[in-house]
Formats: C-alpha cells, structure tokens, sequence
C-alpha cells in the first residue's frame, strides 16, 4: 500500500508515515458523515459551540506534546510554545460571534407575513490545510464550519501529517458525534478524484498557487463553493515619519519568523531614503543576533525550513539576485549550521536589488528580504502593487489618515498601520490577484460555510 511520509528537517529522517486511503474509503467515510451532519445541523447552536469549545480547551491540554511535533514536523523551534495562543483566539472569537452572524435577517414580521433570510448548513467542508501554521490555517475553517452545523472532513499536508490527528483526538474528548469531524489520508491525485465526484459541499484551501489551481480544475463544473487562500509577497513600507525602531523590529520579525514561512509574512521591504542606510543597519544587527540550529534546543530562534527543497529554492532566488547585482547584508559566517546541504538556511538581506529579481517578485516563504530605498508614496504604491499577490501590505507612519489613502491604493485583503503578519479574528481574511479569492475569520467566515434560504411564509 501507498503511503505519505513526513522527512523530518532537523535530521531528514522519516518521522511520520501514513498508508494512502482510496477514493471508496473515503467516499464510504463521507456518507457516514452527511447522516450525522443531518442531526448535528438539527443541535441547539448552544450545544455545538460548548462542545467545540471544549475540544479547544482538549487541543490545549496536548499542547507540550504538539510543541516537540511541530519541531520534528516542520522545524519550528519550541521556545516558541506553539500556535495554542492564536487558535484559541480565533476559536473562541469566531464561537462568540456565532449567533449574531448566523441569526436569520428579518424582513417582515406581522400577522400577515413571515419574510426572513436564514443560514443553513452547506453540509460537508473539506479543509485541506497547510504545514506551516497546520493548527492556525486549519483552524480558521474548521471552527466556523462545525458550529454552522456541517460535518468537517481535513486533509492535511504530508509534511504535518500528526496535526490532524491532534485535532482528530480533541474533537472525540469534547464528545463531538461521531462521523461529523474526519482526518483523512490522501494523494494529490484521489483528492482531485474525491473533487471531481462532488464529494464535498464546500471546499476550503490554503496552500500554493498551483495547488489552488489543481483545486480549481478538479472542482470544475461541479458548482462546489472554493475558496482559496495561496499566500502572497507582502510589502512593507517605511515612510519618512515612521518610528524607526519599532518599524525595523516588527517587519524584520515579520519577514523571519518561522524561518520566513508565514502566508503573511513580509517578504520586502521599502523604505524612505531618509532612514534607508539607519533601516538596514539596524535590521542587519538583529538578523546576526539569530541563532540558527536544532529546533529541540532551547537556545535555537530560527530553525530549519520545513523541507530541503523549500530551502534550495529560497537559495536559487538569493544566488540570482546575487549574480544580478544584489548586495548581501548579512555576514553568513555567524550561522555555520548552513551548510547548504540539508534544510537549515542562513536569514539574510539583500540590497541593491529591484524588480527584475526573482527574490522581488515569487513568493519565497523563507528567511530572505530585500530591502528598496524609496523617495516618496507615489514611488513605495506602485512598487508594492507590483506583484501578482494581494494578501496584505504593512505601511508604517504616525499620520493614520496617509495610511488609509495609501491603503486605498494598494491591491491587498488587508492594510496594516503599524504592525505586519497577524490575523484579527474580527476581520475577513481574504486576498486578491494569485492571492485567490474567498474569505475566512470574522462574521463574514460564516458565509463560505453556509448557504442562504429565503422564507416567505404568508400566514392568510
């Protein structure tokens, strides 16, 4: 029998193996979730968001043990304790929210007419989640589908194969019904089969954009809900009037952090030509302050990327802009663990570079980020929306009002003032351009998940 397997980063040892499940599994699987997804959409909401709710809380309880996973998994260090925090926040704001956001819209109510819009229940959501944050993305979906009243099917990535296993156990000590949360094990190839057999009643996403386009193509014609969250190459911008410190601070942690492997990570930055030369000293000080090594240690901030391959291509990007004209920033005798064979990889920064290198324009979901004088907004716009993705842009002032104008202009899903690579709960998470289209978190989450029913009961 076919089976996934999990190479560890630390070592490149197998770490977790999985035997493939077919199309019949799952499909026999499905059918047992579309009977108790029947009587869970019938639950009292109260009900189904105490029991989610308490598999959030079981989530946590195994929290030290998914800290040690995630380092084996995908090399994130463990004095980072986890993604517990974050899902906890986005959970438990999306079940607070969940009568409102589900309640009917009311047009008429008398003695002659009942007019109102309900939310139903689509039915089954597949979540096909992804390995760098495999409890936050999956999360985000997870959550809103379930108190909906749909049954919830996960697919997770071959690299965190565990992670929906954790989730699996959460939901079964919350008591959740059986068959209404099910972590399967499948190909590329039998998840577009299980698609093109409209399986599913709602497909959510997140991943690459040749993933998102596989996704697209296998659903085709079946009129499925998609919805599709595919990363991007997020910009910050510093403007002549920004604090200095904490704009060097924030967006270099938010273009390292987990090894530059966030959705939302920044991935280059502009700056005024007033602070460029102090912005670039600056960033160069805490990038060689990181230490590279074993995520187990204690010691270690900056880990392994998740996999070789992913560290070699963030290589060729940096060796391009390198022979292009591109400076190195970073002295990269202060991280001997890159030894350019295996997964770990040196963080570095790169000036001098522009628009026709790749480490400006592809996605490179790793420890990289070229840095851009500019001299004015008009000059920082046009450089940030020049690129295919439209996840969101980091804009660092202390006039609010110039954010918001400069805001308008640029093609994101969300404008951040002052902070970078966070998601609030309370706001949609959506993106546009190669970005891919749909929206999760906030009461709009709920939307994706359910589908509208109108009423209109005429009493005489």
């Amino acid at each position: 029998m076919s089976k996934l397997t999990c190479i560890s980063p630390i070592d490149g040892s197998i770490y977790a193996q999985r035997d493939i499940q077919s199309v019949a599994e799952v499909t026999k699987k499905v059918a047992a979730a579309r009977v108790a997804q029947k009587q869970w959409a019938a639950t009292p909401l109260a009900e189904r968001i105490r029991i989610t709710e308490a598999a959030i809380a079981a989530l946590e309880a195994m929290n030290d043990g998914i800290v040690i996973d995630l380092a084996h998994l995908m090399g994130r260090p463990v004095r980072y304790g986890g993604e517990i925090g974050g899902v906890k926040e986005r959970a438990l704001h999306m079940t607070s929210i969940a009568e409102a956001a589900l309640a009917p819209v009311v047009i008429e109510e008398n003695e002659n007419f009942s007019r109102y819009i309900a939310k139903q229940a689509v039915g089954i959501v597949l979540v096909i989640a992804p390995w760098n944050y495999p409890f936050l993305t999956a999360v985000n979906c997870i959550v809103p589908a379930l108190v909906a009243g749909n049954a919830v099917v996960l697919k997770h990535s071959t690299q965190t194969l565990t992670a929906g296993e954790r989730f699996a156990q959460a939901f079964e000590q919350a008591g959740l019904p059986t068959g209404l949360f099910t972590n399967i094990f499948v190909s590329h190839d039998i998840s577009s089969k299980l698609l093109e057999n409209r399986t599913f009643d709602f497909v959510n996403f997140t991943g690459s954009v040749g993933g998102g386009q596989q996704i697209e193509r296998a659903a085709a014609g079946t009129f499925v809900g998609v919805g599709l969250e595919l990363g991007g190459k997020d910009p910050g911008y510093v403007r002549a009037d920004a604090n200095l410190d904490d704009a060097v601070e924030t967006l270099i942690d938010g273009a390292m952090f987990n090894s530059g492997q966030c959705c939302c990570g920044i991935e280059r930055i502009y700056v005024h030509e007033s602070l460029f030369d102090e912005f670039v000293a600056k960033a160069k000080t805490i990038v060689e302050g990181y230490i590279l090594g074993n995520p187990l240690e204690a010691a270690t901030t900056m880990g392994p990327m998740a996999h070789k391959r992913f560290a070699d291509e963030v290589r060729g990007q940096i060796s391009e802009a390198l022979d292009a004209g591109a400076t190195s920033v970073i002295d990269r005798s202060k991280f001997t663990r890159d030894t350019g064979q295996d997964a770990y990889l040196a963080p570095e920064i790169l000036i001098n570079v522009d628009h026709t290198m790749r480490v400006m324009k592809d996605e490179s979901f790793g420890p990289v980020i070229g840095i851009m004088k500019v001299s004015s907004d008009a000059e920082a716009i046009k450089l940030m929306n020049d690129s295919d993705f439209g996840l969101s842009a980091s804009i660092w002032t202390k006039d609010s009002e110039a954010a918001a104008t400069i805001g308008r202009q640029i093609d994101t899903g969300t404008i951040y003032m002052n902070r970078c690579d966070y998601l609030d709960p309370a706001l949609c998470w959506t993106g546009c351009k190669d970005t891919g289209r749909g929206i999760s978190l906030s009461a709009f989450g709920y939307d994706s998940v359910t589908r509208v029913k109108s009423y209109h009961l005429k009493k005489n």
